[in-house]
Formats: C-alpha cells, structure tokens, sequence
C-alpha cells in the first residue's frame, strides 16, 4: 500500500493564501515594468509584459494608485512610478553605508575635478545610480539619481563588473546587448579583454560608449570581505576631457576609492600604486 502523498508548502497554504502571494508577485513585477526608456505604460502593454488579464493589471494598478506607488497621467492615462516609491527608496538610502561614507569623498573629488561625480552600484546586469553631483560647469554631463545604465558599455559598470563572478558576467554578455552609440562595443570577447584591463590598471574607461559626447572614469569601492560593491565614476564632455586628461584623474580618484573602501573596513593593502 503506498504511503500518503505529503502536501507541498504552496498546498499547505491554501488556495487564498496563494492567490495572496501571486498577487503581491504581479505587483512587484509591475513595478518593475517601469524603466529609464519606459516612464510610462498603458494597461495593454503592462498586460503584455505581465502576461496576465488587462483586468488584473488595472485592479492591481488603481490598488498601487490609492497607495500612492503609482500615478496615473490624466491626459494618457498611462501609469508611472509614484513618490511613495521615492519616499521608500530614501528610507533605504539612508541606512546605507555606501552613500553615508563616500559622501565626503565625492564632493572632493568634483572640487579636484570640476566634473559630474557618480556613485554607482550593481543591478541585475546594470548599474544604478545611488547618488550624483553634478559639474558646477555650463556644459556638464547630467545624471539621474536612481537611473539604471547598461554596465558592459559605462566606465562604472565596467569598474564593478570587471570584478564580478565569472558566471554573473557570463551572464551579462549572453544577453543582446544593445549598440547605444556607434562606439559602443558589443562584441564579448572583446568587452572580456576591457574586463581584463580594467583588473590590472584598477580603473575603467568609457568613451562616448554610453552617451555621445561624454567621456569618463571609473574604480571599484570595496567591502569589508573584499567584494566590489559600487564604483566611483568622472564623467564629463569630450570638448574638456580627453583620455589624457581623464587618465589624469586617476590618481585622485584610486585615492578616494581607497578610502571610502577602507571606511567600509577593507583592511588589505589597496592593489595598485597610486603614485604609478
């Protein structure tokens, strides 16, 4: 005679329970729908993307509306992010040691440097930009808090993933990757020899890969364990900065990269030789 089948976790729960869970599931997902390209999406092409009823996707939206993670633009009707998102992210923002510590660092660095400043860190393949600070020049590259960029074509994201596991870049460059200027560089073996690079000099470069015009420089920040865990970048228009003059700012930036590192308790000796 067979034994019982036993009941699964899912089945344990019960139906409600799990019509619960897998709808807090299509939320998060929903939220995650938005994107840097895409601020603003209809019903029909959250449904799309979802892959559920245009009947869910509106019950779910008008619950994140009334919550205040959501707005809808009254001329499209068209969802977007809302600020409660916004006040969320600050209250993560705010315990984390990252931003806390590099502060300082980062407002030196663009008084050295005169250009934008930028905090990045890890994301899914991408880098997000947790904070940023602007060039007090007219012409100056803009940066977006909060945005997400492609790593395999930023100096930040190079600087990071440069570092990272061997499957998690495998990963990354098995993805299409997108030719967001005509000097981008998509080919991975190639980008696997810019990560080899960047892992002996200690600093990443892009030029005008990411954005037309813009140029810019990039090292790791470390943790206590040693891992990569964001970059610092410099970043400006090629009408000042040349590849001279960014590998200038090297020096400076290995430095504050160092600190911040050890701020965050990395105690090994830093790799690369900041008088080279």
């Amino acid at each position: 005679m067979n034994a019982p089948r036993k009941q699964t976790s899912q089945e344990k729960k019960g139906p409600a329970t799990r019509n619960r869970l897998s709808s807090v599931a299509t939320a998060i997902h929903l939220l995650k729908a938005f994107s840097e390209n895409e601020v603003e999406i209809g019903v029909s092409a959250l449904a799309k993307k979802l892959k559920v009823a245009k009947s869910t996707v509106h019950r779910l939206a008008q619950t994140l509306v009334a919550e205040g993670l959501l707005e809808q633009n009254p001329q499209t009707e068209r969802y977007r992010l809302g600020v409660g998102l916004f006040a969320l992210g600050t209250l993560v923002r705010r315990r984390m040691d990252l931003p806390n510590e590099a502060r300082p660092y980062l407002f030196e660095l663009r008084k050295l440097t005169g250009e934008t400043i930028i905090l990045g860190i890890p994301s899914d393949g991408e880098v997000m930009h947790i904070y940023d600070l602007e060039s007090p020049q007219a012409l100056a590259m803009k940066s977006d808090l909060g945005a997400r960029k492609p790593a395999y074509c930023s100096a930040v994201g190079r600087a990071i993933y440069a570092f990272a596991p061997e499957a998690v870049v495998n990963e990354m460059l098995a993805a299409p990757l997108k030719r967001r200027t005509p000097k981008s560089i998509t080919d991975p073996d190639r980008l696997r020899a810019i990560f080899a690079e960047v892992r002996d000099r200690g600093f990443a470069f892009e030029d005008e890969e990411n954005e037309p015009g813009i140029r810019g420089i990039a090292a790791p920040v470390r943790d206590s364990t040693g891992a990569v865990i964001g970059a610092v970048g410099i970043a400006g228009p090629l009408q000042r900065l040349s590849m001279e003059a960014l590998e200038a700012f090297s020096q400076p930036l290995l430095a504050a990269v160092a600190t911040i590192s050890s701020r965050l308790g990395y105690t090994a000796a830093y790799q690369h030789d900041l008088g080279s």
